[in-house]
């Protein structure tokens, strides 16, 4: 449905309709409906993790860190899907807060691997809660097959694109 509101000239402007309406809906253009429901799924998780005073990225980066822990700032800014900039930033805010810790390389020296220490492993715990409550959200009403099936697509897509 489209909104029309007056206005003081004899022209009208449209509104455009609310999330879940006209182009904003099922008749969407795919890749679009993709952005939207990214964008309400991180703002959601920003309003949740800013309890906790973390931002979504840095719960990104502990996640990934403590799933593969020992990767460089390089390898870090790839799976989280950041900048490396906007990684050091928040690699040097991790440090000092305490939450990971640097170790240098093994083989290459001047390469700095990142892990998780206990005080970041409690915040993450802490995090994971806010994080699975809104994955509740996104799954409510889905049977597991079919939270299976979109949960490959999404790989897919992302393998493939």
């Amino acid at each position: 449905m489209v909104r029309k509101i007056a206005t003081s000239s004899k022209t009208t402007k449209r509104r455009p309709p609310p999330p879940g309406e006209g182009k904003r809906g099922e008749h969407g253009y795919l890749a679009y409906l993709l952005r939207q429901a990214q964008a309400a799924a991180r703002l959601t998780m920003e309003r949740s993790l800013a309890d906790l005073g973390i931002t979504t990225p840095q719960f990104v980066v502990l996640t990934m860190l403590k799933a593969y822990p020992g990767l460089s700032g390089a390898d870090l800014a790839r799976v989280a899907l950041l900048t490396p900039q906007t990684v050091g930033v928040i690699i040097r805010n991790l440090e000092r807060d305490g939450a990971i810790r640097k170790t240098p390389h093994p083989v290459h020296g001047r390469v700095l691997q990142w892990t998780v220490t206990k005080r970041g492993a409690a915040l993450l715990d802490k995090c994971r809660r806010h994080a699975l409550t809104i994955e509740r959200r996104l799954v409510a009403g889905l049977s597991t097959q079919a939270q299976a099936t979109i949960r490959r697509w999404l790989a897919r897509i992302a393998r493939e694109l």
